[in-house]
């Protein structure tokens, strides 16, 4: 695709944001509209996955003023099937996301974009893990990231630095064909997704980004690590089912005619 022709999406999967998204989006909105930075058409989707607040009010009337936000809504919770859902219903040639709280520095954010729509990349990662990247966060958190990481790279032998990071971008024919094959509707998802993109062959390319933590997460740190790890099991039996039905028999087929022993 041409960079300079291309369309983006960015999609904000929200959840009872009622508050931070009136703070985020017109923040997101100026860096966007700044064509010095980032010289590409875009759309602003709001992904309301089940919000019981006045999220859905606040999304609407941002939609009123910015000809650029849409929202879509969705019953079923879980960030990773907002992302998936917003994505496929978007004609973008880049597809985008980022969390509302807008902890990764919107700075990062063109060579994201840059890195799919020039087709160095089929997906792009903010990583908060490798060389470049500046983190800003408790050490609970950097030490559950870090021993993340490992686990995912011994049981899924994934490459990447940083698996979860909301700031992630991938090109429209990418996510038409990964999408469907991605199972995990919640945190998971992230990790599912780069896991299978690694399997099947699509090149990946990771943006060091700044990162600081929002002290008002409402993330469940441990749970949702519990879950990542029961994610991890799960691909990880897929993988020794596929790699079991690619083995070739070794005994070969069996001898026709009169089988060894038998009598004439």
């Amino acid at each position: 695709m041409s960079v300079a022709r291309a369309m983006i999406s960015v999609t904000l999967p929200v959840l009872n944001e009622q508050t931070r998204l009136p703070r985020s989006l017109p923040r997101l909105g100026q860096f966007l509209r700044d064509g010095a930075r980032l010289p590409f058409e875009f759309e602003i989707v709001i992904a309301d996955n089940g919000s019981t607040d006045r999220t859905q009010e606040v999304a609407e009337r941002f939609c009123r003023e910015l000809p650029e936000v849409r929202v879509v809504q969705f019953s079923e919770r879980g960030r990773g099937g907002a992302v998936k859902r917003a994505w496929l219903g978007s004609e973008a040639e880049v597809l985008t996301y980022m969390d509302v709280d807008l902890a990764t520095d919107l700075d990062a954010f063109p060579a994201l974009v840059v890195a799919v729509a020039s087709g160095r990349a089929d997906i792009a990662i903010g990583s908060r893990l490798m060389a470049g990247s500046e983190t800003n966060r408790g050490w609970r958190r950097e030490l559950i990231s870090r021993v993340y990481v490992r686990l995912a790279r011994a049981v899924c032998r994934l490459r990447c630095s940083d698996a979860q990071c909301g700031f992630k971008a991938i090109s429209r024919f990418a996510a038409q064909t990964l999408l469907p094959q991605v199972e995990d509707n919640g945190w998971f998802f992230d990790t599912e997704l780069l896991v299978r993109a690694q399997w099947a062959g699509w090149r990946i390319a990771e943006v060091p980004v700044k990162w600081t933590e929002d002290r008002d997460s409402r993330v469940k740190i441990f749970r949702t690590a519990w879950e990542d790890v029961r994610g991890l099991m799960r691909l990880r039996r897929e993988l020794a089912r596929n790699r079991k039905a690619e083995k070739p028999d070794l005994a070969g087929p069996e001898p026709s005619g009169k089988k060894m022993g038998a009598k004439k």
